[in-house]
């Protein structure tokens, strides 16, 4: 893959997470604050808890780190999204997951 093809995954992946945050505030109690800084969004729920999701360019991943741990996810061109290096999971689902986990409400992504 080349880096203009990354980074247009990698951007779109991001700007989803922007998106299904603010609709989970509009149409849940997640009360989810997410804030963008460049290739970085930090998602800070009401217990103060983070999930970080970073562009590690270089490398042409996409960071995760969450209480749960860090992870790194790699864009799949056959299945078209970005699965965790180690044990192939998917970036929204997992983001579902840990958010859910980390708020105490079940919350769900989707790209």
């Amino acid at each position: 893959m080349t880096d203009i093809e990354y980074l247009n995954h990698a951007e779109a992946a991001l700007a989803s997470l922007e998106r299904n945050c603010d609709s989970l505030n509009d149409s849940t109690d997640a009360d989810i604050d997410n804030q963008r800084t460049g290739g970085m969004v930090t998602m800070t729920f009401t217990n103060k808890s983070q999930i970080i999701i970073n562009l590690q360019k270089p490398l042409q991943e996409i960071w995760l780190a969450a209480k749960a741990g860090g992870f790194h996810y790699k864009f799949d061109t056959k299945t078209q999204t970005w699965r965790d290096t180690k044990q192939a999971t998917e970036l929204f689902a997992d983001v579902s997951r840990y958010a859910s986990e980390q708020s105490g409400t079940t919350i769900a992504f989707s790209f």
